[in-house]
Parts: structure tokens; sequence; C-alpha cells
């Protein structure tokens, strides 16, 4: 039963997803928390490991989207290249980071981080493109930072990345495109280091590797895929922007919940 509620939140993540043209991560990371709960997992460890199997799933359903991206001409490699290395190291750092945070802090911040998201999407507040993109070792830097907060939060990124590549001038499609491609290196040393992290932790349920749960990562990363698929063709039927303040009220909800539970343990 526990592994169908899994498939069944891989589905609905990989619906979001497609829909909103965010990662899964906002949506699978609050969801795991409430599982995790469910099922008794350890307080002090039941927040990190739903951030680093999310960063696990994240590693699958990036390289479908890259895929996708990639066929129709979507991913700025140029761009993505010098990201990638501050991505990476950004990741490694920001996974870390937030091992050593105590449980509530790091509620604190995902639901921070919900309720900006939320407000973002309800206002449809998007920067306007008045800059051209910067130099090799300036990508790398903003790379490093939006790999270290999506980390954190155990997300792709995406929410960060498009805004800034829209910043500087790549058209939508690309900025979307390339954001997907930044999600992978993110993913991976994020997942990577989540395992490093968690390997000695002692409240860890059953069939963990370090922070990261296996039976829910292969629940989501069977089901999350070809949902995705179904959440872009649904997008371009229904009104995205009413879509759109709708999933920023259950971010509300979710980033009000995380700050409540932070509060009280706090």
């Amino acid at each position: 039963m526990v592994f169908l509620a899994y498939l069944a939140l891989g589905a609905l993540a990989g619906v979001l997803a497609g829909l909103f043209g965010i990662g899964g991560g906002l949506i699978i990371v609050p969801a795991l928390i409430f599982s995790f709960e469910l099922q008794n997992v350890a307080p002090s460890v039941a927040t990190h490991l739903a951030v680093g199997t999310s960063l696990a799933t994240i590693i699958f359903t990036s390289i479908n989207s890259i895929r996708a991206h990639h066929q129709k001409q979507g991913v700025n490699w140029r761009v993505f290249r010098p990201m990638a290395v501050g991505l990476m190291v950004g990741a490694v750092l920001g996974a870390q980071t937030a091992s050593l945070m105590p449980a509530a802090q790091l509620k604190l911040v995902i639901g921070i981080f919900a309720i900006t998201i939320g407000v973002q999407m309800a206002l449809a507040l998007k920067p306007k493109p008045h800059r051209s993109l910067p130099g090799d070792s300036v990508l790398a830097g903003v790379g490093g930072g939006i790999g270290w907060a999506s980390a954190i939060f155990g997300i792709g990124g995406g929410s960060l990345s498009v805004p800034y590549l829209t910043w500087c001038n790549v058209r939508m499609q690309q900025a979307v495109g390339t954001s997907a491609a930044c999600g992978l290196p993110i993913a991976l040393m994020g997942a990577v280091t989540n395992i490093w992290e968690g390997w000695s932790e002692a409240s860890l349920p059953e069939y963990s590797l370090g922070f990261i749960y296996l039976p829910a990562l292969a629940g989501i990363a069977i089901t999350s895929m070809p949902f995705a698929s179904l959440g872009a063709k649904l997008a371009h039927r229904l009104p995205g922007d009413v879509l759109k303040r709708i999933f920023s009220v259950l971010l509300f909800v979710v980033g009000g919940r995380f700050l409540y539970q932070a509060w009280g343990q706090l």
C-alpha cells in the first residue's frame, strides 16, 4: 500500500510539473514529509530524507525532459556548460548545508520558499529582460548559488534558473529547456551528497540509502516521467493563469503548514 501511494505521488508530481513548468520537488518534498510522518519516521530525519529522495527522483525526470527539449533545439548548451560547473559545486554545498540544519530550521526555509514561489505564481511576477548574458565565470557563480539553494529545498532549480535566464534575454523556450538541463547536475550531486551525509544516520528507516528512501524513489520515478508528458499536454488545453493561481494557493497551504510546524519545534 505504501508503494502504491508513492506511485500515485509520482503521477501527481509529474502532472503538476508538466502543467506548471516547474520541477516536481515543490510537490514531492511536502508530500514525502507527510508520508514519513504517517510511517512514524523519526522527525529528526524525515525532512532531510524527503529532500534527498526528491533530488534523486529529479535525476530520472530531468533526463526525460532534457531529451524532449534537446529534440526541439530548446537547450542552450553554451550557457549550460559553465553553469553546470557551479551547479555541481553548489549542489554539494547545499546538501551539506541542509544536513547540518535541524529539522525545524529546514522546514522553516522550505516553507518560506514555497510561499515565495506561491506569491510569484499568483501575481505572475516575471523579471523584464534587460541585460545580456554574462561571461562564463559569472554564469558559473550564478549556477553555484542556484545549485546551493536547490539542494537545500530538494528541487531541480527551475523556479530560480528560468527567471534568471529570461532576465538575461534568453527566449522563454530556451530558458525552460536550459533550466531542465540544469536540473540534472543539481539532482546528481545533491543525491550523491545526501547518500554520503546520511550514511551513518542510525534513525533512518529500513531501505534507506543515506538520506534517500528507496521505495519512494522507485515509485515516484516509475510514474512521474510518463505523467509529466500528460501534464504538458493538458497545459495546452486548460487555462494556464487560473491553474497557476490554484497551484499558488496549494503552495501557500504547504508553506504555512511548514512554518507552523517549524515554529512549534524551534
